[in-house]
């Protein structure tokens, strides 16, 4: 079941049957199959994870009381100044081909499941019950279960909803989802309401890939400058039409530098996939949407706003960014039900 953006938290009686509030975790959307024998876990699109995270899978198999299917979130936590937060790229890092690699990394970053949903117990189905009636079953389930594997906090109080949204973030959360008490699990539709955070930067445009067909820009390289004076990367914009990719090879040509092929970084999720980019003279200014950032870069793709002609490039440097408060991912695992 997926969610629908918006910009606020929505009061709990703007839906027949109320409203239920939750983290919005940042990680891997996972369904944990466990039939008492073996356990399965496949992602969002129905691709296979079960291999890369073996400590989930005898977590699962060890703790869980009873057959289930559950829907959740993987995460890894990792130790910042004192405290606990979502770690995304320790997370990526977990896809990789190598069997010896997935155990080391098993042990070295593991893994944790944040349950948020019910779809089955035993032989029974529970996608047409309410959802409210699905997280009482889910609390039983979990009543006796420890980490690796938790439950996500749940509240019925807006007031609160609306705090978590400013204050977890500082342990890498992405905002705030909203679910309707009533409703059934629907697949594929969106049905919950999700509600993240939303800030604008302006940053430098430093180079672009060609779209995969070959035709047009794919997706533009976006940089910073940081206290040195120096450009980093901070991620890519994309998401254009075919026309408006089209375009901007001509748009942008004038901004060719000299020596115009690069090569960029690969990650789990590039493959084989071409990652050359042509470089751009750092002379042009745009302003993109973004919800947070993971370190010094952007953590998700960022969207294109519009040109900034009236900023000079050099004023584009990380100060700019919003950084939210720190706050103990540990305190957000603590109590379940507020």
């Amino acid at each position: 079941m997926l969610a629908k953006a918006l910009t606020i938290v929505p009061e709990p009686d703007s839906v027949a049957g109320g409203l239920g509030y939750e983290p919005k975790w940042d990680g891997f959307r996972a369904i944990v199959y466990w039939d008492g024998e073996s356990v399965e876990i496949g992602s969002r699109g129905a691709k296979s994870l079960t291999r890369y995270f073996p400590e989930l899978v005898a977590e699962c198999a060890r703790q869980l009381p009873q057959p289930c299917v559950l829907d959740g979130e993987i995460v890894v936590r990792s130790a910042i100044g004192g405290g606990e937060h979502l770690d995304w790229e320790a997370l990526s890092q977990r896809i990789h081909p190598a069997a010896s690699r997935v155990a080391s990394l098993s042990v070295e970053t593991p893994a944790s499941f944040v349950a948020f949903d019910l779809l089955g117990l035993g032989s029974e189905s529970l996608l047409d019950a309410p959802f409210a009636d699905r997280r009482a079953a889910l609390e039983t389930l979990f009543a006796d279960l420890s980490a690796p594997l938790h439950l996500t906090r749940q509240t019925r109080d807006v007031a609160l909803a609306r705090r978590w949204l400013v204050e977890f973030e500082g342990a890498g959360l992405d905002g705030v989802v909203s679910k309707p008490l009533a409703a059934g699990y629907a697949p594929g539709k969106r049905l919950m309401l999700k509600t993240k955070h939303v800030r604008t930067a302006d940053v430098v445009l430093t180079g672009y890939r060609v779209h995969k067909s070959g035709s047009g820009v794919g997706s533009l390289l976006l940089s910073l400058y940081d206290a040195r004076g120096e450009l980093r990367g901070v991620g890519g914009a994309s998401a254009f039409t075919d026309v408006r990719r089209r375009e901007l090879i001509d748009e942008l040509a004038p901004l060719v530098a000299d020596d115009p092929h690069g090569e960029g970084e690969r990650s789990r999720f590039s493959g084989s996939r071409d990652m050359s980019f042509v470089r751009l003279r750092p002379e042009r200014v745009l302003e993109v949407k973004y919800d947070q950032m993971e370190g010094e870069r952007f953590r998700h793709t960022v969207q294109f706003l519009r040109w900034r002609p009236d900023r000079d490039a050099r004023s584009c440097t990380f100060e700019q960014l919003e950084v939210p408060a720190g706050y103990d991912l540990a305190e957000v695992l603590s109590t379940p039900v507020e």
